[in-house]
Parts: structure tokens; C-alpha cells; sequence
């Protein structure tokens, strides 16, 4: 075979499926060279290593030059496309022109033929699923791509995003396919070069309260890999289990909010459950018109301003202990009559008694939304 050794071509996915195939395949026939090239005559794999890269004497693939069954014989190899119609994307070739190269060939792109298949299946999975999550595929297509790709509608999935925060010179994208390597049920992609989506399949649901702890804990597995493999530090939102393909999009929607509210209301948490976030998810939503008015009502003009730090530390140790003055005052340090003394303060420049339960989660909810509407001010 003549070889021009000036052309070469960057590896792909298909060249090492290809690649490791041939290795394998050499054993029936070891005398002999074998391999693949694409449509342009550039051998992708190669039983001999140093010829992969580079171009040989087969330029194109004319299948009137084909006998029936579409191979071919050139220079003292034989050759066999596979992987498209009427324009074969490869060609698989073995050294020798007679009937035993010729059943070889047969033989070799059929298997390579099955193995492009399932390559490509899974790369049409992929891409199928991030369009779902990026709301890219209409509703009424998502059913007969879910049929035509063969998933399974009744499993349980839940979108992980997860926001790399520093950068790192190892792949975060490489690291974390090494913890998921089953392709056929997690997917794995990036939507920006810091920001990566995993789907992933729930195999045993239990409860709600485990499902939470347990995605949790496969989130902090994903952070602490990363932080050791790549000194990354990242920030992962996890969205609600859904059943099924559809609504892949809703869980992702969720996942980001879960790490915009963190980062209002959770600043500590570097991993937030979308269903943890409770009352916040909801402040979150609220128009900053409405925020505004309902700070005017609950607090009275400069009030929530003339609270000391002392005094906003004593209002979350408060709320922290269930309004249990007697276990705050023990936590903080101090005499009981001095955190009544603090709470009456508080009372006279509010108007609201956090002994009182209702006026307690007013005052919570308050602060929680003057938090919010701090962290959207566009002064700072």
C-alpha cells in the first residue's frame, strides 16, 4: 500500500473505537495489514500504528467500482465500505486480493459497521437529551425520539449542574465521565466551558426525604473528586427527581435556581437541593416592586437600619433555637433577663415581638426578602 506520509488527521471518537477493534481483529489474521480509512482515503486505525494519520492510495469510495456485494480491490489490498448509503462514510481494507481477504473484509465491516451503530446511538442519546434539558425539542417529537432511541420512559432521573468555579488544568468534564461511566443511562455535557449538566438515572427510589440525602451525597462525592483530581472548587445544584424525558427541562430549570438562591440564602452550602429550598424559592419569584412594599409594611422607617450587629446575631441565634429563649440565652452567653431586654429592644423598634410566633415568621421572611433585594441591587 502507498502511504503519503505529509497528510495527517486528528483522532476522533469513531478512529478509537475503530483502533481498538483492529487490535483485536489482528489476531485472527496477524500476517496481515489491516485498517480503516474515511471517505477521503485517511487511515483512522491501523494495525500498524505508524500509518495511522495518514493517507493512502484510496481517495474515495465509487461504488461502480464495486462488485455486488461492495468490494473492491486496489493495489493488493482489498477494501470494503460500510457506515452509509450511496456515499460510505469508511472503508475497512486487509492485505491480499483473494477469496480468504475477501471474506475477511466481509467480516470485519460488518462488526465495525455494528460497533459505528452503537457509537453513534449513543452520541444521538446525548445530544437528545441535552436538547430536552435546554428546551430545544418540541413536545410532540420528544415521544417518537424517546421510542426511536429505545429509553425508558418510566425511570427516574435528576439533573445535577454543576458550576465549576475555579479553573484547573485536569478536565472536570473527563473526571466526572470517569465516575459515570455507563453512557447508556447517565449523560454528561457541557453548556458553557464552567458549567456542566449530568442526568443522571435513579435506580432505587425510596422516600423523599432519603432521595434528597442521597443526591446530596453523590453531589458532595462529584465536589470532593473534582477538588482532589483537579483542585476545582465548584458550586452544584440538584433538581427534583422526574419520571420519564419530558420533563428533564423543568428538573434543569430547577437546578440553576437552586444555585441562584444559594447564593443569596445559602452562602455557606456549595451543593443545594432545589426541594430544600422552601420558602426562598418563592422570594426568589417575587417581583422587587412587590419586595419593596412589603418591607415599607412589615417595618417601620429606618428600623430594620438601627439593629447592631450584636442585635442581628441575637435575632439569628433566636430563630436558630426555635424562639426558645431559655436555650439561646445559654448559647449566647448571657443572662435570660438580658436576651428579654434584647428582644423587648427589638420589639419597640420593629413593632413585632419575635416571641410571638406569627410575628417571628414575619420578621424572618422580612429579612430574608431585604437579603434578596440587597443581593439585586445593581449599585453594587
Amino acid at each position: 500500500m502507498s502511504v503519503n506520509m505529509s497528510v495527517s488527521i486528528s483522532a476522533n471518537m469513531s478512529g478509537k473505537i475503530f483502533q481498538n477493534a483492529i487490535k483485536q481483529m489482528r489476531d485472527v489474521a496477524p500476517e496481515q495489514e489491516m485498517g480503516v480509512v474515511d471517505q477521503n482515503g485517511a487511515i483512522i486505525a491501523c494495525s500498524d500504528p505508524d500509518k495511522t494519520g495518514i493517507r493512502s492510495d484510496f481517495y474515495a469510495v465509487d461504488l461502480n467500482d464495486c462488485e455486488s456485494d461492495g468490494v473492491f480491490v486496489r493495489e493488493g489490498f482489498t477494501y470494503k465500505p460500510f457506515g452509509g448509503f450511496p456515499s460510505p462514510d469508511y472503508a475497512v481494507f486487509i492485505q491480499g486480493d483473494g477469496a480468504v481477504a475477501h471474506a475477511q473484509v466481509m467480516m470485519m465491516s460488518a462488526m465495525l459497521n455494528l460497533l459505528k451503530q452503537q457509537n453513534d446511538e449513543k452520541h444521538d442519546r446525548n445530544n437528545f437529551i441535552k436538547n430536552i434539558v435546554l428546551g430545544n425539542v418540541m413536545s410532540a417529537d420528544i415521544g417518537i425520539k424517546t421510542r426511536e432511541l429505545h429509553f425508558n420512559s418510566e425511570v427516574e432521573r435528576v439533573v445535577f449542574l454543576i458550576n465549576v468555579v475555579t479553573s484547573a488544568d485536569v478536565s472536570a468534564f473527563e473526571v466526572i465521565q470517569n465516575l459515570f461511566p455507563d453512557k447508556s443511562k447517565d449523560f454528561l455535557f457541557n453548556i458553557t466551558e464552567n458549567e456542566l449538566v449530568l442526568v443522571k438515572e435513579l435506580r432505587n427510589h425510596t422516600d423523599a426525604k432519603t432521595d434528597v440525602k442521597n443526591l446530596e451525597k453523590l453531589a458532595h462525592s462529584i465536589s470532593s473528586t473534582l477538588s482532589t483530581e483537579t483542585f476545582a472548587t465548584t458550586n452544584i445544584g440538584i433538581g427534583s427527581p422526574v419520571t420519564g424525558i419530558k420533563d428533564l427541562s423543568r428538573s434543569f430549570k430547577e437546578a440553576q435556581i437552586a444555585i441562584d438562591v444559594g447564593k443569596v440564602f445559602e452562602t455557606e452550602k456549595k451543593i443545594v437541593c432545589y426541594t430544600d429550598l422552601g420558602i426562598a424559592r418563592l422570594i426568589y419569584h417575587l417581583p422587587i416592586t412587590l419586595c419593596h412594599t412589603f418591607l415599607k409594611e412589615v417595618f417601620k422607617k429606618g428600623s430594620i437600619e438601627s439593629l447592631d450587629t450584636e442585635t442581628h446575631g441575637t435575632i439569628q441565634r433566636f430563630f436558630e433555637n426555635n424562639l426558645n429563649v431559655s436555650e439561646t440565652s445559654r448559647k449566647l452567653f448571657v443572662h435570660r433577663n438580658t436576651l428579654v431586654y434584647r428582644l423587648d429592644k427589638i420589639k419597640k423598634l420593629t413593632g413585632l415581638d419575635l416571641r410571638e410566633f406569627e410575628d417571628a415568621i414575619v420578621f424572618k421572611i422580612a429579612l430574608m426578602v431585604k437579603k434578596f433585594l440587597l443581593n439585586n441591587d445593581p449599585k453594587k
